[in-house]
This record gives C-alpha cells, sequence and structure tokens, in this order.
C-alpha cells in the first residue's frame, strides 16, 4: 500500500496504473474506520484492479458549531485495517493540499442540498460535493463507491456526476449495521453505554414504519408519524427530521406509490446520527 499525502504524487501514479489499462476504484472516507467503510472497500476491490482510498477529514462540510475539531481520529489504525483489505493507495492530504489560501471556487448542487441534513446543516453538501468533485479530478476513478446509511449524499453526488458528466460510476452500497440494528457510524464513538442503548430509536423507528407499511399503509403522513411516536418514547433523543422523500429529487412524497426513501437524523447526547431505509410498494 502506498501513502500519497500530495495531489501531485497521487495523481501521477493513479494516472501510471490507468496508462497499463488498470480500473480505478475510489472509496472516499473521513478516517475512524468501521466495518462499514471496509465493505465499501471490498466492494471496490471486487470490480477494480486498483483501489484508493482517501482518508480526509474535509473542513468545508462542518458548521462552525459542529465536530470538526473532535470528529474521531485514528490514523495508525485506520492504515493497518487498510493494509488488512489489501488497497493500493491511500490519500491522507492536509487541508492546506487540498485548498489552497485564496481559494474561492465551490461546487453547489442547487435544489437539492438545502434537504434533509442540508436543512440542518446549510452549507455542508457544498463542502461535500467541493472535496468530492476534487478527489474526482485527482484520481480519475472509473467508479466511486459510497455507503446508503448517506442516502442523501448519494443522490446529491449522483446529481453532480451527471450534470458535470463526469466519467465516473457512482456505486452505493447497502448499510452494514451492528447486531442490535445500529447502523455504524463514526460518531458512535461519541456515545456511552445509555447513550447508545437509547440510539436504538433509529433502527426501531424505521422497524415501526417498514411494519405499518407491509401492514398497506401508504399515505406518508402516517408512516412518518409512526416513526415520530417512536422517538417521543425516547425523550433522551432529540430528533432532527423524519421524512420519506423521493430518493432522487429528496422531495418529500404524500403517498408511497413508487420507491421512497425514509430518512431521519436525531440527537443523541453530542451524537447527530443518520439512518434511513428505502420502501418499495413493487
Amino acid at each position: 500500500m502506498k501513502i500519497s499525502k500530495t495531489i501531485d504524487d497521487l495523481r501521477e501514479a493513479c494516472r501510471a496504473e490507468r496508462r497499463h489499462g488498470k480500473r480505478l476504484g475510489l472509496v472516499p472516507t473521513m478516517g475512524a474506520l468501521h466495518e462499514g467503510h471496509l465493505s465499501l472497500v471490498r466492494a471496490a476491490k471486487t470490480r477494480c484492479e486498483i483501489v484508493v482510498v482517501s482518508i480526509f477529514v474535509n473542513p468545508i462540510q462542518f458548521g462552525p458549531n459542529e465536530d470538526l475539531a473532535k470528529y474521531p481520529r485514528n490514523f495508525e489504525r485506520d492504515r493497518e485495517l487498510l493494509e488488512g483489505e489489501g488497497i493500493d493507495f491511500l490519500f491522507t492530504p492536509s487541508a492546506e493540499e487540498m485548498y489552497p489560501p485564496g481559494g474561492v471556487t465551490y461546487v453547489a448542487v442547487e435544489g437539492l442540498s438545502d434537504k434533509l441534513c442540508g436543512r440542518s446543516r446549510p452549507g455542508h453538501f457544498r463542502g461535500v460535493t467541493t472535496v468530492v468533485a476534487k478527489l474526482f479530478h485527482i484520481v480519475e476513478p472509473d467508479l466511486a463507491f459510497f455507503g446508503q446509511k448517506d442516502a442523501a449524499q448519494a443522490t446529491i453526488i449522483r446529481r453532480m456526476v451527471r450534470d458535470l458528466n463526469m466519467p465516473v460510476e457512482i456505486v452505493v452500497c447497502p448499510i452494514v449495521r451492528e447486531r442490535d440494528g445500529l447502523a455504524m457510524s463514526s460518531r458512535n464513538a461519541y456515545l456511552d453505554s445509555p447513550q447508545r442503548k437509547s440510539a436504538l430509536v433509529l433502527c426501531r423507528s424505521l422497524a415501526e414504519v417498514q411494519k405499518r407499511f407491509n401492514e398497506g399503509e401508504r399515505k406518508a403522513a402516517n408512516l412518518i408519524d409512526v416513526g415520530k411516536q417512536a422517538f417521543a418514547k425516547e425523550p433522551s433523543v432529540r430528533l432532527d427530521y423524519f421524512e420519506i422523500v423521493d430518493p432522487e429529487t429528496l422531495d418529500g412524497v404524500d403517498e408511497v406509490s413508487h420507491e421512497a426513501l425514509v430518512a431521519e437524523a436525531a440527537f443523541v447526547g453530542k451524537a447527530r446520527l443518520i439512518d434511513n431505509m428505502v420502501l418499495n410498494p413493487a
């Protein structure tokens, strides 16, 4: 595994592989790796001859009162995990390398970036799309791998790729969960034991919605009420949003007559956690 800290170094390494006809896969991460990240790495290895993983805690996707300074970081453990997975290149740039002084250019997907987490975290998705666009230009991957847990992010990145004619296929991989159902997240490290138990309301609320849906309920407002009732029974958890939206536009739906995304975010202690599932009436 080759570790690159500069754009020029990684770009040249990737171009050398491409000149040999190799198929490149990119897995962008912010580190603090868990089994969810590793599932993306394994998916990339099944479809690509060369796998690049980036570890970069992207400052421009954090708001002024968010957890940038405290975001979990454990580079040595991450390096060992990635070596164990047999990846080819690890990209670990500094903020100064990714964002030269005086930079004023950003990539924003209008009309999508202010929905779901974008409504609660203004500027968040602009930061995500900007850094992902930069990574795509540096690596020039054939495929890029993202997790379904960040469903809105995946939708926005797909739209960016389509609108800007970027020659990369976006692959979205299933959510990886703990045995008790909690979606794996680097921010789970913030939770103490009681909070960890309370956090299960996220997956429990989705299960309640799925149950009601399976029983025939199709009105989004009624399904949303079911999810919110689950949170009402867990007063230590503060719900940010619970919505049912079109997975391509992220607009709310009235009836689940086609595939729909049930998306939620909540604060458990100082951790803001997200989860989602897809309802399909077919």
